[in-house]
């Protein structure tokens, strides 16, 4: 198995325990948004349960996105190869950063 098929499986993995993270997350926000309670400091501490609840799906949704746009350029051979100046992107970087679209020359032009 080639590293980039090594890293496919991880992103893989990686989005079926998203897809099932953000399917419990659908589901308590299914039952957190119920009345609320009469209560005000009980009210608040609901509202920050949703809150958080709101920022853990965000933040779910965006990785699973990087995820897919990873894998569609590991399928369709972009994968390693920087979208800005065309060169590699080091094989250490992407074991750290499986979704980096830069090498580390233009991802610190562009502030990543």
């Amino acid at each position: 198995m080639n590293n980039h098929e090594a890293i496919r499986q991880r992103l893989l993995q990686r989005r079926d325990t998203l897809i099932r993270r953000m399917q419990e997350i659908a589901d308590e926000q299914q039952h957190v948004h119920g009345p609320l309670s009469q209560d005000f400091a009980e009210q608040a501490t609901e509202r920050e349960h949703e809150e958080v609840l709101d920022a853990l799906g965000e933040a779910g949704r965006l990785e699973l996105s990087q995820i897919n746009r990873t894998l569609e350029r590991i399928d369709s051979g972009e994968y390693g190869i920087c979208a800005d100046c065309g060169e590699s992107i080091a094989e250490a970087r992407l074991e750290i950063l499986p979704n980096s679209e830069y090498c580390v020359s233009c991802a610190e032009r562009h502030g990543h």
